[in-house]
């Protein structure tokens, strides 16, 4: 499969070299969502993918062109993602032999840290925006087609291709569940397969607000990867659907938010003392509408917060943390996102995985605040829905693969949010507000 790799990529590297940014970015993202990360060019000891040689072209493309890096400006997310990246770098380097610490980080940086910035060189206005969301909404119909042949039981034309995965033999993962199979098609996971389709409904369902036949196929877009998200039969996309749903029907009645959240907060203040145990566990106790092991993801938080001393340092030093008798397991499957920053980069990786939430949602709460452009709010609003759901999906599962690329992807879309609302305030404003605003924009550090 050597050589098939190498021709995907080859094929893919040319097109982004000759396409406008948008379109370029378009094709990494294409490779991204059907040839499998498992599928690499083995050199020595490191496994090359076909997304890492594109979005180093990519990347290398648009750090070439003057136009875009001129348009580019860093933002405090920059800074936090920059942050958790380079603390991720510095306790691995520390923790592992130092050749295989470079070699891991080189592939961690590629996935994220370079996906990242693509997205924020790439996304410079909301043409450019809309482009990219349209071009990925197109990307997963013949996705989701796979998905439901593939939940059905009818196809899996994915499955195969696993014996030539250099680090794992099995040829699928079979887990029917009420007569469906798990759909995972090119991805490692069933619930990386549907996490990715679920985080994106937000930004497709946004399309409604586009001229022409787009507003019609917004609709259909959204249920196409609501569908595919469903295809997983994964308990962690249906809980991350169900956030997205509620989140994006609340848009309409944002007056109620601030209630919501005290009724939530308190609401889990008396669950605790009713049912005289953690709120988390019994939240956890009903999450799962497909059944299946959720209660161990409370255990896992018990077994963080009673270990803290052993890893907020510089985590496990890629051990097992040992947890594996409490969690009913024969070792640690550390299916928390915020935990397993801990376990992997000990308590700096988890202020920065939280940092970087807490400043991207920060950023799009005071553009939404700042802006009188309900197509651009609405725009916000998806993005936050984005961001909420990432976190419950991260509350279940750690991110890996293509979904945690996508996911960076999505981050380094919200970076340039302000670089949007920017050039929506000259197009749009008058004069006077114009200058208010840009100066409450750059005073306020959102820009």
């Amino acid at each position: 499969m050597d050589n098939v790799t190498l021709g995907i990529a080859a094929i893919a590297s040319v097109l982004v070299l000759f396409l406008r940014p948008h379109r370029a970015f378009a094709v990494y993202i294409a490779v991204l969502f059907f040839y499998p990360t498992y599928l690499v060019v083995s050199v020595g000891t490191i496994d090359i993918s076909a997304s890492r040689i594109v979005i180093t072209i990519l990347l290398l493309k648009f750090v070439a062109d003057s136009n875009v890096r001129s348009r580019f400006k860093w933002c405090r997310l920059d800074g936090w993602v920059a942050f958790y990246m380079a603390v991720g770098i510095l306790v691995i380097c520390i923790t592992r032999p130092l050749s295989e610490a470079l070699e891991n980080r080189a592939g961690f940086l590629m996935d994220t840290w370079l996906a990242y910035l693509a997205a924020r060189l790439c996304i410079t206005d909301r043409a450019t925006l809309i482009s990219v969301v349209k071009c990925v909404g197109v990307i997963l119909v013949p996705l989701a087609i796979l998905a439901i042949l593939e939940s059905a039981g009818y196809w899996r034309p994915y499955a195969d291709l696993r014996q030539y995965c250099p680090w794992r033999t099995e040829t699928t993962l079979k887990e029917p569940r009420f007569g469906f199979e798990r759909a995972e098609g090119p991805f490692a996971h069933a619930i990386m397969f549907g996490t990715a389709f679920a985080m994106l409904v937000p930004l497709l369902w946004s399309l409604r607000h586009e001229r022409g036949n787009w507003r019609g196929l917004a609709y259909l877009l959204a249920g196409v990867a609501i569908i595919g998200a469903m295809s997983s039969m994964s308990g962690g996309p249906w809980n991350t659907i169900i956030v997205v749903i509620l989140l994006l029907a609340l848009e309409k009645y944002k007056y109620l938010v601030k209630p919501l959240l005290i009724f939530i907060v308190f609401s889990c203040i008396f669950v605790e003392i009713a049912s005289n145990r953690p709120f988390y566990h019994v939240i956890m106790s009903y999450t799962n509408p497909l059944g299946g092991a959720a209660g161990h993801r409370a255990v896992l938080i018990d077994c963080a917060l009673e270990d803290i001393g052993e890893w907020w340092l510089i985590g496990y030093c890629g051990e097992d943390p040992g947890w594996g008798e409490r969690l009913g397991m024969a070792f640690t499957d550390v299916t928390n996102g915020f935990i397993l920053a801990g376990v992997e980069y000990g308590i700096l990786g988890v202020i920065g995985l939280c940092a970087i939430f807490a400043s991207a949602l920060r950023m799009l709460i005071r553009l939404h605040k700042q802006l009188d452009e309900p197509v651009l709010e609405s725009w916000c609003w998806a993005f936050g829905t984005v961001l909420v759901a990432a976190i419950a999906a991260l509350m279940g599962v750690a991110l890996f693969g293509q979904t945690r690329t996508i996911f960076y992807c999505i981050m380094g879309m919200v970076g340039s949010m302000p670089n949007l609302a920017t050039k929506e305030i000259l197009l749009s404003a008058d004069p006077n507000v114009r200058l208010l605003q840009l100066d409450i924009i750059i005073n306020k550090g959102i820009v």
